[in-house]
């Protein structure tokens, strides 16, 4: 069990009619919402982000020779059977 700390804040008014109707569509009291909130803002960060990984989708295919690929109308050619 943990203890708990009676305190005083002062709070804008929209901010927590925000936080009241939360925490009410949560089931929730506005205590634990509260508790929950300053919980995730003081959570630590992980300052190391995965690095990031590019999974592009591999697709098989024939090689087609003599396509050269700087000559966008040869290559649409090609691959549309024109040549």
């Amino acid at each position: 069990m943990h203890s708990c700390m009676r305190t005083t804040l002062d709070i804008d008014d929209t901010l927590l009619s925000l936080a009241r109707e939360r925490a009410r569509a949560r089931k929730m009291t506005l205590t634990a919402f509260v508790e929950a909130a300053l919980a995730a803002a003081t959570a630590p960060v992980d300052e190391s982000p995965a690095p990031f990984r590019l999974n592009l989708p591999i697709e098989r295919g024939t090689y087609i020779g003599g396509v050269d690929l700087a000559d966008r109308d040869a290559l649409y050619d090609r691959m549309e059977g024109r040549r």
